[in-house]
């Protein structure tokens, strides 16, 4: 028998004298190399239930042990009395013996009575009205008992095997959060000496505890005819069961692990659920150091989820689609500030009319519900790390960016479709040089590492061109810094693939095009930074003052450009349209570089001819399913990923973290007469808002 099975059975029979004691001796150990009891501080409450000398405030250690109160405060319940612990200890080792005999009467009653259920005492012969069959005494008499028998189902832990997974089910699926406090404490006792006494139930008894994570209404925990216990309270309980498991069993944090991840809310569940998990995560980090990363790891892969999925609908999404996400995402804003502590109806209501939504219907509902579980998910995570980036060359900050830089690096940036959780690191990348400079080397070593996957490294590229371009505190020196050396290794490439270089081939030459891009996008909104002198008619405030002035640029700028843009790779052919008009556009008109001849002469370039595998063995073009006249699927494509932020709820904290774009009024370059005024506005919308949530939440 463990030791924590053979703490004193008298603890349930009288009425205490002053405050509550724990319910086990603190020096007692529930198995051999689990902690002592006042290391897992199992009692320890913010009003102090320790018991203390009323005149020195000191403890009392020659004070007997207080007992536990089970008197209801009501006369018929007191005629009824308690029964003491023997006699349910009595009752639960009868059962267990028949139980072994294959007797199951009395276990079945067990089962349901640990379970919490109110056993019906009325009439067989009398089956018409049952209500006044009930007993009500007598279930106000169990409910005040059940502390009696987890206390006396300690002593059987050892008992507890496999032969009795009913029971132990029972014991798990008992509604434990919604009691008083004292029987809290008794049932997180049990499963302590539960564990103990069966190793192997240490993972039902953590999987139990995690799935009350996601419990947010009160009738998730309410027991009837127990005082309400509030959502705050339940939190509590549920942390204090954790810890102290954790704690006794040192083996219980890499067995939470695992479970946390298989408990983790289902995507399409709602809001609340996923809210109160994560809020309930980010509680257990911060009891537990050795979870810490890995809490954050699951928070943000199921973030990164979310957001994927969420963009993904918005793509497929037409128009009037759009508009309805657009009319629920303000209608929820209106009543954002209401109350839902009590309210269980709103849940309910969606899931039972389920069955006669139509498609489109809940399609919208679908991308609704995932904005908001982004938007107040991103939420929480800005609020949690605000504080440590206070001083931004801390230790304590340098060490959670590395956290951030490490789940950027193996979860963010493998997602092609994540739009809004590397908003974190963008944000609190930029609070000071020494983390943009530990962002901006971090996305240098991976775009040029040979070894990397080509997809990896090209995304790379892409997120440090839209951190460089996008970040309103990044300063000027190192947008020079980062242009050259990214031009420096475009160098490198170029000289390499010019050797063996027919012509432009997105496929064989994808790193160098992505790299040009990048170089390219930077330019388009960081010009002025990389200007060394100006004349001094010219207004910095100003960008039509720049117009056709003789302006001296950073050296090597311009010759990095040049000589890659007329390499036999020409890039112009294979970048996006759209990121290279704007680069023509303002290079043209700030006398940086004028590129509009070979932009024209690209017309009459076709692309397939320099495609890999386009002409094999003097055969057709291998890819005949695509259009000869669209070339878009053999260029690169405008992905990039620091493009506005739009959740309308976290955006607040991003607001002034990124340049937005800035058209030139007037700015009109000469063009080919087909080439439309209608044309460039729309060029300059898509490279400012190339996103698909910008069309809703901005209303």
């Amino acid at each position: 028998m463990s030791p924590a099975a053979s703490m004193p059975v008298q603890i349930a029979r009288a009425v205490p004298a002053g405050p509550l004691k724990p319910i086990l001796k603190p020096t007692s150990s529930v198995i051999g190399v689990r902690r002592s009891r006042d290391e897992a501080r199992l009692d320890e409450k913010e009003d102090g239930d320790d018991e203390v000398n009323s005149t020195d405030g000191t403890r009392s250690p020659k004070r007997k042990r207080t007992r536990v109160e089970f008197d209801m405060d009501n006369v018929e319940v007191r005629e009824i009395g308690a029964r003491s612990v023997d006699e349910i200890r009595t009752e639960i080792r009868d059962a267990l013996d028949r139980h072994a005999r294959h007797e199951d009467e009395e276990y079945d009653m067990l089962k349901q009575t640990l379970q919490g259920k109110p056993v019906t005492y009325r009439d067989d012969d009398d089956d018409d009205d049952d209500e006044d069959d009930i007993d009500l005494v007598a279930i106000a008499k169990q409910r005040q008992e059940l502390k009696g028998y987890y206390i006396a189902l300690t002593a059987f832990a050892p008992r507890l095997g496999r032969s009795c997974d009913g029971l132990v089910r029972s014991v798990l699926e008992c509604h434990w959060l919604g009691r008083d406090d004292e029987f809290a404490k008794v049932y997180i006792q049990c499963l302590a000496a539960l564990v103990s006494a069966q190793g192997p139930r240490l993972t039902q008894v953590l999987a139990m505890i995690v799935q009350k994570f996601s419990a947010s209404r009160p009738s998730e925990w309410a027991v009837e005819g127990c005082p309400p216990v509030s959502r705050a309270a339940v939190q509590d309980r549920i942390h204090v069961a954790l810890r102290y498991i954790l704690q006794l069993f040192p083996i219980a944090p890499s067995v939470l692990e695992p479970v946390l991840a298989s408990k983790y809310p289902f995507h399409e569940e709602c809001k609340r659920a996923h809210l109160a998990y994560v809020d309930n995560l980010l509680r257990l980090r911060q009891y537990t150091p050795g979870l810490r990363n890995d809490v954050m790891d699951l928070i943000m892969s199921r973030l990164v989820r979310i957001d994927v999925e969420m963009q993904m609908d918005l793509d497929d999404m037409d128009d009037t689609l759009t508009a309805m996400v657009a009319m629920a995402l303000k209608s929820a804003q209106e009543h954002e500030d209401q109350d839902e502590e009590d309210s269980d109806d709103s849940d309910n209501e969606s899931v039972s009319s389920a069955e006669s939504e139509d498609d489109e219907y809940t399609r919208v509902k679908s991308a609704k519900e995932n904005i908001e579980k982004m938007d107040s998910i991103l939420d929480t995570l800005f609020e949690l790390y605000t504080p440590i980036f206070d001083d931004p060359d801390s230790d304590d900050a340098m060490e959670v960016f590395g956290d951030l830089l490490a789940e950027f690096s193996h979860l963010i940036l493998p997602t092609i479709k994540s739009r809004h959780t590397q908003f974190l690191i963008f944000h609190f990348g930029q609070r000071s040089e020494k983390l943009i400079d530990a962002f901006c080397g971090t996305c240098i070593n991976i775009a040029f590492e040979s070894q990397r996957p080509l997809i990896l490294r090209q995304s790379a590229c892409a997120y440090l061109a839209s951190f460089v371009a996008r970040g309103a505190h990044v300063p000027g020196h190192i947008v020079v810094n980062i242009f050259e050396v990214l031009g420096y290794h475009l160098d490198e490439m170029r000289a390499v693939y010019e050797v063996s270089c027919r012509g432009p081939d997105v496929r064989r030459y994808a790193p160098f095009y992505a790299l040009m891009q990048a170089l390219m996008y930077v330019f388009c909104f960081r010009w002025q930074d990389l200007i060394k002198s100006t004349p001094e008619d010219v207004d910095r405030d100003d960008p039509l003052s720049y117009l056709d002035q003789e302006i001296e640029w950073e050296s090597e700028i311009k010759d990095i450009m040049r000589r890659n843009i007329y390499s036999k790779l020409n890039p112009l052919k294979v970048c996006s349209p759209v990121i290279v008009d704007q680069f023509a556009k303002l290079a043209h008109h700030f006398r940086f570089m004028y590129v509009y001849p070979l932009v024209e002469s690209n017309k009459r370039l076709r692309l397939s001819q320099y495609s890999v595998g386009a002409y094999s063995n003097g055969g057709a073009l291998r890819d005949l399913a695509f259009d000869a006249n669209d070339e878009s699927w053999q260029q690169l494509g405008s992905f990039f990923p620091f493009d506005p932020y739009q959740l309308p709820k976290s955006k607040r904290w991003v607001d002034d973290d990124y340049l937005p774009w800035r058209p030139i009024p007037g700015l009109n370059p000469e063009e080919p007469e087909d080439t439309s005024d209608e044309d460039d506005a729309d060029d300059e919308d898509e490279i400012d808002e190339d996103t698909g949530t910008e069309e809703f939440v901005e209303s």
